[in-house]
């Protein structure tokens, strides 16, 4: 098939190294696997890895000051008062969708028409939605989280109720959702989409990337100064969600009772500094090494230089997150301490591929690290059925096929 991908979250550049940007290139990746000819529209392309196989075009934000104060008269605002810093982003969002449909246009104008559009669910926008009518054909929506309740929640968000609105119409203009969650589906059904148009597929990974090799984790231990100590690791971008301060508080238990341990900590974002000066605080700053941000393709040989890695997510209902970093984890043959909670309990098999232990439960949590490390012999059987079970279960290319193979996309007998 002919497939236009559709990624039109500016803060997912197609390039980049956030665990969105490998999404959208593993999926593309996939595609260009099982034979199809694929085409990405992005709102930022990015740099910093190679691009996945298909033609990439970038249809930037190109929006001025006399687009946003039309776009607030649309909207019955003060077009002076609308471009305060609050609504300005909101409303590039918006003038942006409006001018797409044109934009596409132009660009595809010699292009055959595509046999189906693949859209990243973003916030406001609805030209995926108008374009497949246009073109009469179907489209898959991947739906990766609530965007409108998480903009609410994290950076605040004055058109909520336009903004909920055109996502409630998206998702149910598809005809297909792809959730990442059974948490993703509940916020689906209860918007009016119908079970026929939705399918559950968490995150996948490629597995050939992340074979576990003995000799890159030596070398990455070499690198980092590391012998044969026990080693921990944590890959995440530091957010509140993703538990660090219980990360650090359970760390310097166990280090207490295990001083040769060390922690590996992966990635940066906005709690990192704050983590650093608790650590220092603690007295850990030589048991604790930040590798801050690598390239994804450098994720693996960090990775296989872990024992196990931890992924201890804060509770918070509704959860509705399907973790990349744990299932590329368990890809690498790495056991996975993680809390039993929303979809983690379906990509972690406790005592199988790793230890699931009770949501913000410092206690459970600091039992199931201190298990694997003093059985080093499950730690590796653990870890031989995780990578096991990944190659099985989460390879993106069966994921990919699935999801293009979904009853939702064959035409019904009344369309026929």
């Amino acid at each position: 098939m002919r497939i236009l991908y559709l990624n039109f979250d500016r803060g997912i550049p197609t390039l980049g190294d956030k665990g969105g940007s490998v999404h959208v290139r593993s999926v593309v990746t996939a595609m260009a696997r099982l034979g199809h000819e694929v085409t990405v529209l992005s709102t930022r392309l990015g740099a910093g890895n190679a691009p996945p196989p298909g033609r990439m075009i970038e249809l930037p934000i190109g929006v001025d000051t006399d687009m946003l104060q039309r776009e607030a008269r649309t909207l019955g605002l003060d077009p002076e008062a609308a471009l305060g810093p609050a609504v300005r982003r909101e409303l590039e969002l918006l003038a942006h969708d409006r001018a797409l449909p044109a934009r596409i246009a132009a660009v595809l104008r010699d292009a055959p028409a595509p046999d189906l559009i693949y859209e990243r669910h973003a916030l406001f926008h609805r030209t995926g939605a108008a374009l497949a009518r246009r073109l009469r054909v179907p489209r898959i929506l991947e739906v990766n989280s609530p965007l409108t309740e998480e903009a609410a929640r994290h950076r605040g968000l004055v058109l909520r109720d336009l903004a909920a609105a055109r996502e409630a119409a998206s998702w149910r203009a598809a005809t297909l959702n792809v959730a990442v969650s059974q948490a993703m589906r509940h916020r689906l059904e209860a918007a009016g989409v119908t079970a026929r148009q939705i399918l559950v597929a968490p995150n996948g990974v490629d597995t050939s990337a992340f074979a576990h090799d003995p000799v890159v984790a030596a070398m990455m231990r070499r690198k980092l100064g590391l012998g044969e100590v026990p080693l921990i690791g944590f890959v995440g971008s530091f957010k509140a969600w993703h538990g660090i301060d219980l990360l650090i508080d359970s760390f310097a238990a166990l280090h207490r009772q295990r001083p040769g341990a060390r922690l590996l900590a992966v990635g940066e974002g906005p709690m990192q500094q704050a983590a650093r000066e608790r650590i220092a605080a603690l007295g850990l700053t030589d048991a604790v090494i930040f590798a801050g941000a690598v390239p994804h393709a450098a994720v693996p040989a960090y990775l296989a230089s872990m024992d196990f890695t931890v992924a201890p997510y804060a509770a918070q209902p509704g959860f509705y997150f399907s973790p990349l970093k744990v299932v590329e984890s368990l890809a690498a043959g790495r056991p996975v301490v993680a809390p039993g909670i929303g979809q983690i309990t379906a990509l972690v098999d406790d005592g199988i591929t790793g230890l699931l232990y009770p949501p913000d439960d410092h206690v459970g949590f600091l039992a199931a690290m201190h298990r694997l490390l003093s059985e080093p012999g499950l730690c590796g059987r653990l870890g031989q059925q995780a990578s096991q079970h990944a190659h099985r279960v989460w390879n993106w290319t069966g994921i990919v096929e699935r999801i293009l193979d979904d009853p939702a996309l064959r035409p019904t007998e009344a369309a026929a």
